[in-house]
């Protein structure tokens, strides 16, 4: 991981688009030894406006307008210790927001910005925080409802790159990052799953959800067709 923004740094990043009427996501790069990774922030607008921010990317001021336009940053999530790269400067532009993290994470994190609480209770039923199972609380995740669908943001745990060329693109395919169809990194495998039952029970009932329409992925492309048949056979590779 790259070592922690001090100040307010804008990386190279697009536009915040739209998932759903309380969904908006960006997504950007940042250079790692493999090359430039792509990554992603995922936003969610509660019911009372304010804003759940997971896994943060600064972004240039007239991207960051449009956000608070939108609503009040009100939470800060880092997924695990190896997303805290902007947390202390959200930290530092919005004093009042609630830093939360999986109890795993936390101590690293803490090295960045301090942590105000490992749950999340956010007044909104249609919105919940997940420490994922099988990693020790290393890992975090979202369930968000919205017009009848839900919406599951994850982080490390799947990555999901599908135009990824070069050395650098070999290199991400060859630790699970990238390729034709999502896995489960093997860094991740080796670094954060320590109960690979306990993860795989999760993702199984991840995909018995109803009315799941789409997975988001901090590291590649939503998996937004047949998403409840790519968890059963992300819980497939763990047996």
């Amino acid at each position: 991981m790259s070592h922690p923004n001090q100040k307010w740094t804008v990386l190279p990043h697009g536009k915040l688009s739209e998932v759903e009427p309380n969904i908006l996501t960006v997504t950007g790069t940042i250079k790692m030894l493999v090359g430039d990774l792509p990554r992603r922030m995922t936003v969610v607008r509660l019911q009372n406006g304010r804003l759940v921010i997971f896994s943060a990317i600064a972004l240039d001021e007239d991207e960051m307008l449009s956000l608070e336009a939108w609503g009040k940053p009100a939470f800060l999530i880092v997924p695990n210790d190896h997303h805290r790269l902007d947390a202390k400067s959200w930290k530092d532009r919005f004093p009042g927001i609630m830093v939360i993290a999986p109890e795993g994470a936390r101590a690293k994190i803490e090295d960045s910005v301090h942590v105000d609480a490992t749950s999340a209770d956010f007044d909104d039923s249609m919105v919940s925080f997940v420490a994922v199972p099988g990693t020790r609380a290393h890992e975090a995740a979202l369930e968000v409802t919205a017009d009848g669908g839900v919406t599951l943001v994850l982080n490390d745990l799947v990555g999901n790159i599908r135009d990824a060329s070069g050395f650098g693109g070999w290199m991400l395919r060859l630790m699970g990052f990238a390729g034709t169809e999502p896995h489960i990194p093997l860094p991740v495998k080796a670094a954060i799953v320590h109960d690979k039952a306990a993860l795989r029970d999760q993702l199984e009932r991840w995909a018995d959800l109803p009315n799941l329409k789409r997975i988001l992925v901090s590291h590649g492309n939503p998996i937004d067709h047949n998403p409840k048949a790519a968890l059963r056979e992300l819980a497939g590779s763990l047996h």
